[in-house]
């Protein structure tokens, strides 16, 4: 086997510290926060002589990771925030959680708003879409049974 896991999921917003606020919330880790500057980042990325702050957010079970990165330069060149789900590319976590009732009404502390209903898939899931931070499309999972 070639591929041993996922390693992240990466996330580019304008504020880091409300967004890494709101996924402490939620019950992720700060893991870490670094500066990556330089020509040698911008050949992996292709942009070039690039300025970004990371903040590498855990799960609690600690395999799963989200990195959250705010690029001082170059600047932003699109924003897919505000696309609706079934846009091409766009980009969506889903997140298990104990409680989709009790996740709700911390994160909308947070700013979190529901997209639709929360509805529940035969006796198995409760499930639902927040939009987080930034417009983040979120998705919450609570297993049932």
């Amino acid at each position: 086997m070639v591929l041993k896991r996922m390693d992240n999921v990466g996330i580019v917003v304008e504020d880091l510290e409300s967004t890494i606020d709101f996924f402490l919330e939620l019950g992720l880790e700060l893991e870490g926060r670094a500066k990556i500057e330089g020509e040698w980042a911008g050949r992996v990325t292709g942009l070039g002589d690039q300025h970004v702050e990371v903040a590498m957010m855990r799960t609690p079970d600690g395999h799963s990771r989200l990195e959250l990165s705010r690029f001082l330069r170059p600047a932003v060149v699109a924003d897919h925030r505000n696309a609706p789900v079934n846009a091409l590319g766009y980009l969506r976590a889903m997140f298990t959680v104990d409680n989709v009732d009790d996740t709700l009404e911390r994160l909308r502390t947070r700013g979190a708003e529901l997209v639709g209903e929360v509805v529940q898939y035969k006796d198995v899931y409760r499930l639902c879409y927040i939009r987080g931070p930034e417009g983040l499309l979120i998705g919450l999972a609570q297993e049932l049974g």
